[in-house]
């Protein structure tokens, strides 16, 4: 992209005078407490499916937040531990930007056993640890080095830390929403991307169907031909599914999971498959999406029902995101460093606030591994990006315009890439 003044930002003499050298020297000055403050919370098993273990992360999460001078409230779910919600103490009618991360992980109860909290060559590993509490850390630290230094952003700072962002924030994401409209802009600490540390500006979109098969069960040595083989359709439908996927587009058809069948000697009345894709763009999502609830059965006798389980919009660059993110580049260049840009396969978030708001994702740690067993933050870079998003909080506000949402979309949730949740009987 181009270099010319970032769309919608004031410049950089606008920024309070605050000193890139001085918001270093106090992030490195707590890179102990830092990487004590992340142990504690790694420590802490948050498996999204068991609420009842969360509220220890929150306690630790309130605290640390109500040090940087933030007042805390917590919203607790139906079905999942809910949310914490931090504002500043003195908070009035100015402007706010969202601040977003989450603090469930995919590990169940009992992964420390076998995935222990260790430190080595300057990496912490341990379950979560990237994904996401490292940017918990580093969310918590920079608001508390911009209240120690008595530093004031322009923009009111709004923290929303949901549990269940890893299985869809189906409770959280109306609240997500109700905060991304009134925010100037939305920062989410997911971590970065690959080990080199990029930053988010695009992720794909994700959509999850499940599809059923119904044929007609039979014994398969007495009478084999009055029987309808569920399996041998869905087999066909696989194929069909496989043959979607478009690397060159960046277009990803995977069929994760099949079940079906009785036993060995009955013709399957039934089977069923999980399919997961990605689709960089909304044009890509719908196309793919009308393709697979259009799928027809090549066997007159078989019943096909496709139903859409999750689904999240890609997250697509706008002008106005795009000046965010020259603004993150610009102040990682003051503190000594670059940082580059790019494209996630998975989906966060930020998916949900990027036609809500300018929405900069991926500055949480720089690491590896998420949902892997060797899942590492980098403890050395933890500083250098603690700073600069207490940098970028500090950034005045952007231009007040929206970012302009692709053709249809109103950001609202009522026109989607990936259709709202229906089955389709075929």
């Amino acid at each position: 992209m181009d270099q010319q003044e970032p769309y919608g930002t004031t410049g950089r003499d606008e920024r309070a005078g605050v000193a890139a050298t001085a918001v270093l020297a106090a992030a490195v000055d707590r890179q102990q407490a830092m990487t004590r403050f992340l142990r504690a919370l790694v420590s802490i098993e948050t498996p999204s499916v068991e609420p009842s273990t969360i509220e220890a992360a929150f306690d630790l999460l309130r605290e640390g937040l109500e040090a940087a001078g933030m007042h805390c409230r917590r919203r607790s779910g139906s079905e999942t531990a809910g949310f914490l919600l931090a504002r500043p103490r003195r908070a009035g009618r100015e402007e706010l930007q969202l601040l977003l991360g989450h603090c469930d992980t995919v590990w169940p109860v009992g992964t420390l056993e076998q995935m222990p909290i260790r430190i080595t060559d300057g990496r912490m590993h341990g379950p979560g640890v990237y994904d996401m509490k490292a940017g918990l850390t580093h969310t918590v630290f920079a608001l508390r080095l911009l209240h120690d230094l008595g530093l004031e952003p322009q923009v009111a700072p709004v923290v929303l830390i949901n549990a269940d962002e890893e299985i869809g924030s189906k409770e959280s994401e109306r609240f997500i929403r109700r905060l991304a409209r009134m925010a100037n802009r939305t920062l989410v600490m997911e971590p970065s991307l690959t080990p080199s540390g990029k930053l988010k500006t695009a992720r794909k979109g994700v959509a999850q169907y499940h599809i059923l098969v119904k044929g007609r069960a039979a014994h398969a040595g007495l009478n084999p031909e009055q029987g309808v083989s569920a399996i041998l359709e869905l087999s066909i439908l696989v194929q069909r599914l496989f043959g979607l996927n478009d690397p060159d587009r960046g277009i990803s058809v995977n069929v994760g999971t099949i079940e079906g069948g009785l036993r060995p000697n009955v013709i399957a009345p039934e089977s069923s498959a999980w399919v997961d894709v990605r689709a960089p763009t909304r044009e890509d999502a719908r196309r793919i999406d009308a393709v697979i609830r259009n799928l027809r059965p090549s066997n007159p006798e078989v019943q096909v029902e496709i139903q859409a389980a999750v689904a999240r919009q890609p997250m697509e660059p706008t002008a106005a995101s795009h000046s965010l993110w020259l603004a993150a580049r610009r102040l990682a260049e003051e503190l000594g460093f670059e940082i580059q840009e790019g494209m996630a396969g998975g989906g966060s978030d930020g998916n949900i606030t990027c036609t809500l708001s300018p929405t900069l994702d991926g500055l949480g740690a720089v690491g590896d591994g998420a949902h892997a067993a060797h899942e590492y933050v980098d403890l050395n870079q933890m500083a250098q990006r603690t700073a600069l998003l207490a940098l970028l909080i500090m950034e005045p506000p952007l231009d007040p315009s929206p970012p302009t949402p692709t053709a249809g979309d109103t950001g609202s949730g009522s026109s989607r890439a990936f259709p709202p949740v229906h089955p389709t009987p075929c």
